[in-house]
C-alpha cells in the first residue's frame, strides 16, 4: 500500500511522524509526497524514519513558470477535464498568488503576479501533479488544508482519477478531529447521520451528545485552545505591552535573524518567503494601529435591543476563499444583511480576535457608516451576544454553530458543515435574503433531537486529537520527550488506516 500526503509548511513535521506510525504499525509500505516550503523538503530528504519513493517541492515546480510557454490548447483540455467548472477556483484559492500574503501582511492584496504569468504557474503545477500521480499511483492521499493552487489541483485531479482521498478537519467539538472525503462537508459524519435518522436505535454516542449540548448551553465555551480566555488574549495588545523594551528588543533581534538569513539565501529565496523590509513596514504599520487602537469606534451591544449578529471572519483564509469565494467582500454582505432585516432591527458586528490590529480604521469606518450597524469591541463576550441575539448570520463561521447550540436560527452563506442541519438555512441566492431572514425570524423550529443525532454522529466518526494545538505550537516529534503528542498522532494514524482499510 502506497500513500500520499500533502506536506504542508510545519504540518511536514507532523505528517512525516503520522506516516512512520502508518508504516510501523500498520504496515503501509510505500510514502510519497508533495510538500510545500523548501526547509520542509530539505527535513524530509534528511530524516531516516520514512522512505519516500518520490517528494516534489511546490517552490521548485512554480520556478519553471518562467519558461513556460502558454498553451491555450491545454488549458483548454485542462479546463474540459478538471474545471469546476472552469480553472479560476485553482488560481483564487492562492493567497500568494491572488494577494502576496504569507509574504506581506493583510490588509496588503496585490497580486504578486499578472494574469499570463498565472496562467503559466497552473499550467506548470497541473503538468507536474498529472505526472506525479500517474507515476506514484498512491492508494490514497491525506491532506489537511486545501489552502493552495496545487493542493486544490491535487485534490481535484485525484478525485477524477479515482484516488481515494481523506481530508483532516476540526468537529468544533472539543478537540475533535474527523475525516472526510469531500472539504465541503464531513461526508463519514452526514453518512451516519442519515444511517441514525432511518435507525435512532443504533445511537451509540446519543447520551454524551445530549452531555455535550447541555454542558454547552450551560456554560458556553470555544473550541479553540487559543482564545478559551478572550480578555487574557486582549491583554496580549495592550498599548504599555507593544511600547515595552522588551517586546521592541526581541522585534529587532528577529527582524536581525531574518535578514541575515535573506542575505545568506541571495537568490535562492522562494516566491512564497517574507522579505525583510516587507516585514518591517507591515509590522510597523500593524503596531501603530494597535497603539492608535479602535475604541472610538466602537459601540456598546443593548440586551433590550432586537439584533442579529454577524462576526468578522478571519481573511485571507480557506473559511472564505475555499468555502464562500464570492463572499470576500465581507462589507458588501454586511450591507445586504443589514438592509434585509426588519427596519428597527440593528446588525451586531464583532472583529475575529486573531484579526485585531490588522484592518484597518478606514475599513471599520465603512461598515459604521451603514445606519443600522453597530461594531462591537473584539474582548466583548461572543457568547452573551449570541444568547441575546434574534438572529445569527454567518459566512462559515463557528459562531453559527454555537448559535445553534443555543438554540438561536442561523443562515449561512457558505460551504459549512452544520448546514446538513434542517433547520439551517443556507443563503444561496442573495436576492431572496430578506425573506430568508423573515422565514428565519418568524418560523424557525429548532429540533433538539436532530441535532443530538448530528452530534452524536459526530463523535461516532471522529477522535479528541488536540493536532491544532501541536501543529500551531511546532512542538518537537520526539518519541521520549513528546509521549503525549505522540498519543494523540497515533490516534489520529488509526483514524486514517481504519478508513482507507474500508
Amino acid at each position: 500500500m502506497k500513500a500520499c500526503f500533502l506536506l504542508q509548511r510545519r504540518f511536514a513535521f507532523i505528517g512525516n511522524k503520522i506516516a512512520k506510525i502508518l508504516k510501523e504499525k500498520h504496515g503501509v509500505d510505500k510514502f510519497c509526497g508533495y510538500v510545500y516550503q523548501r526547509s520542509s523538503y530539505e527535513f524530509l530528504k534528511k530524516q531516516k524514519d520514512v522512505e519516500y519513493t518520490s517528494l516534489i517541492l511546490d517552490e521548485e515546480i512554480h520556478k519553471q513558470y518562467k519558461d513556460e510557454e502558454i498553451d491555450l490548447d491545454y488549458l483548454k483540455n485542462l479546463e474540459k477535464e478538471y474545471g469546476i467548472p472552469n480553472l479560476w477556483p485553482y488560481i483564487a484559492i492562492d493567497r500568494v498568488l491572488m494577494y502576496s500574503q504569507l509574504i506581506r501582511e493583510y490588509p496588503y492584496n496585490t497580486p504578486l503576479y499578472n494574469h499570463d504569468d498565472m496562467m503559466r504557474i497552473l499550467q506548470v503545477k497541473a503538468k507536474a501533479i498529472i505526472s506525479f500521480l500517474e507515476k506514484e499511483k498512491p492508494n490514497f492521499i491525506f491532506i489537511t488544508v486545501i489552502g493552495g493552487m496545487a493542493s486544490m489541483l491535487l485534490y481535484h485531479i485525484a478525485k477524477k482519477k479515482n484516488i481515494p482521498i481523506l481530508i483532516g478537519i476540526q468537529t468544533r467539538i472539543n478537540d475533535g478531529y474527523t475525516l472526510t472525503e469531500d472539504y465541503k462537508t464531513f461526508s463519514y459524519v452526514e453518512k451516519k447521520f442519515n444511517d441514525l435518522q432511518k435507525n435512532p436505535s443504533q445511537n451509540e454516542k446519543l447520551s454524551e451528545a445530549k452531555k455535550f449540548i447541555e454542558s454547552f448551553q450551560n456554560n458556553p465555551s470555544t473550541y479553540s485552545y487559543s482564545l478559551q480566555d478572550t480578555k487574557t488574549y486582549f491583554k496580549r495588545f495592550s498599548r504599555s505591552q507593544h511600547l515595552s523594551l522588551f517586546r521592541i528588543f526581541r522585534s529587532i533581534i528577529w527582524f536581525l535573524k531574518m535578514t541575515i538569513q535573506y542575505i545568506v539565501k541571495n537568490k535562492k529565496t522562494d516566491h512564497d518567503e517574507e522579505q525583510p523590509m516587507s516585514f518591517l513596514l507591515d509590522r510597523i504599520k500593524r503596531k501603530t494601529r494597535m497603539i492608535v487602537g479602535f475604541t472610538d469606534l466602537y459601540d456598546k451591544p443593548k440586551k433590550d435591543e432586537a439584533y442579529a449578529y454577524f462576526p468578522l471572519h478571519y481573511e485571507p483564509e480557506i473559511s472564505l476563499m475555499l468555502y464562500a469565494p464570492f463572499w470576500m467582500n465581507q462589507i458588501n454582505l454586511i450591507r445586504q444583511i443589514a438592509k434585509s432585516l426588519p427596519v428597527h432591527y440593528k446588525l451586531y458586528v464583532k472583529e475575529h480576535p486573531p484579526m485585531y490590529g490588522y484592518r484597518t480604521r478606514a475599513y471599520y469606518k465603512k461598515i459604521k457608516k451603514i445606519p443600522n450597524v453597530k461594531l462591537l469591541p473584539p474582548e466583548t463576550n461572543t457568547f452573551e451576544i449570541i444568547k441575546n441575539a434574534k438572529l445569527i448570520t454567518v459566512i462559515t463561521g463557528t459562531a453559527g454553530w454555537e448559535g445553534l447550540l443555543l438554540k438561536k436560527p442561523t443562515i449561512t452563506f457558505g460551504d459549512v458543515f452544520y448546514n446538513k442541519l434542517s433547520f439551517v438555512k443556507k443563503c444561496e441566492n442573495i436576492e431572496k435574503l430578506p425573506f430568508l431572514i423573515k422565514e428565519q425570524l418568524e418560523e424557525f423550529k429548532y429540533n433538539e433531537q436532530e441535532l443530538e443525532q448530528f452530534i452524536s454522529s459526530i463523535l461516532m466518526e471522529s477522535k479528541e486529537i488536540r493536532l491544532q494545538e501541536i501543529w500551531e505550537l511546532g512542538e518537537i516529534l520526539n518519541d521520549n520527550k513528546k509521549s503525549d503528542t505522540i498519543k494523540h498522532l497515533e490516534i489520529l494514524a488509526d483514524l486514517i488506516y481504519k478508513k482507507v482499510i474500508k
